[in-house]
């Protein structure tokens, strides 16, 4: 049984398989998480997955770890039209 966040105060209790427990700690130590957050996460990934079938799984899980990042550690986006000269 593992405990998941329901709230930033609550938790509540929910059944896994043994299997899936062990890849999420596994997974979890990795990406320096708690098991409950490894599977939170898999969960976002998952449901948007489902919600955009048209793009890569690896586009959304980046998508997903750059919308947690700090937005005081953002870097403005440059075209790459605009990175370099363009010759004649």
């Amino acid at each position: 049984m593992i405990q998941l966040r329901a709230t930033m105060s609550t938790s509540i209790s929910i059944r896994i398989d043994q299997t899936l427990y062990d890849q999420a700690r596994s997974e979890a130590a990795s990406e320096h998480r708690s098991i409950s957050g490894q599977i939170e996460y898999w969960a976002k990934v998952g449901r948007a997955a489902l919600d955009n079938p048209d793009l890569p799984v690896s586009f959304i899980a980046e998508s997903l770890a750059s919308l947690a990042e700090p937005r005081t550690e953002a870097t403005d986006f440059v075209p790459r039209s605009a990175q370099r000269p363009r010759r004649p």
